[in-house]
């Protein structure tokens, strides 16, 4: 188990860290997935070890857990008790997927509670009106906050906090509203000014060109603060060439959900199919070997 005070600041610890790898994030969306992120090790071709820093709260993959849509149906509160349920299965930091944050109230509450559990960051994107998922793009309506109103919503968070190690992130949604890289970077500046503690450039498309461009000329900027990228679509680029082009911090945004569901689904269809279980012995975890991993992982 990890204290909370000591959890709030180990994001700020990790951006500290002299070292060429980026802080790697990926979601959770229950206790359960917390204990992969907590437990994961890759071993890569050259024998170096990778493992994972942080935690991801996804707003998409909590509400698509809980059979409901991606457009802020489940409440705060809601949310902060899965947050709380993967925070007690593991002692990894975790960024917060606030969507727009809500009303500057509303926000206040948000970082106010993240913060007494110890959540180190919070992201809030520079949207309006009615939530639609980042990844439909202009296929559907994203209407952008005008941007003295977001900064006041994040000026008005910063005012909130107790600590100083807690984070707010400015997420700029501008290359997925279709309004370009000129006004993303306009975005980042006054988002920067209003005290957003880094910036998280957000893109759909499936190569990584825009991105590289508006962190090209981000790096330019007078004054910057750690940039967070989200190689969802783009995902041909690596970890190695975000770091060089400026990224701090790379979220893997949803993929532990997405494997889970075609994973469930297939031992549906298996099982009746086949009128029995047997089929998918293969492909199980052993009841007592998952018993065993939960009762071990309390010492967290």
């Amino acid at each position: 188990m990890t204290l909370p005070t000591h959890r709030l600041g180990a994001l700020r610890r990790l951006l500290a860290r002299a070292t060429r790898e980026p802080v790697r994030a990926l979601e959770v969306h229950n206790g359960l997935t917390a204990m992969v992120v907590e437990d994961a090790v890759g071993v890569r071709p050259d024998g170096t070890t990778a493992t994972f820093d942080a935690m991801w709260s996804s707003s998409l993959t909590a509400s698509a857990s809980m059979g409901k849509p991606d457009i802020e149906t489940v409440t705060t509160s809601q949310r902060l008790a899965l947050v709380q349920d993967s925070l007690d299965a593991s002692t990894k930091p975790m960024i917060y997927d606030g969507d727009t944050g809500g009303h500057a109230e509303i926000f206040r509450f948000t970082v106010r509670s993240l913060e007494a559990m110890g959540v180190s960051a919070c992201i809030i994107e520079d949207k309006t009106g009615l939530k639609q998922n980042s990844l439909f793009g202009t296929e559907r309506k994203q209407e952008l906050a005008d941007i003295e109103t977001f900064s006041a919503k994040i000026a008005s968070g910063k005012a909130a906090q107790l600590s100083e190690d807690f984070m707010i992130v400015a997420r700029l949604e501008a290359l997925i509203a279709g309004w370009g890289e000129e006004e993303a970077l306009k975005r980042a500046e006054a988002f920067i000014a209003a005290g957003a503690d880094a910036v998280m450039i957000h893109s759909k498309e499936k190569a990584p060109d825009e991105v590289l461009s508006f962190l090209a000329k981000y790096n330019e900027l007078d004054v910057k603060v750690p940039i967070i990228a989200v190689p969802t679509t783009y995902n041909t680029i690596t970890e190695a060439q975000l770091v060089d082009a400026g990224a701090s911090i790379v979220i893997y945004a949803n993929h532990l959900l997405r494997a889970a569901y075609p994973a469930m689904r297939d031992v549906a269809e298996t099982i009746l199919v086949n009128a029995r279980s047997k089929e998918v012995d293969d492909v199980l975890l052993p009841v007592k070997e998952i018993i065993s991993m939960i009762d071990d992982n309390t010492g967290n």
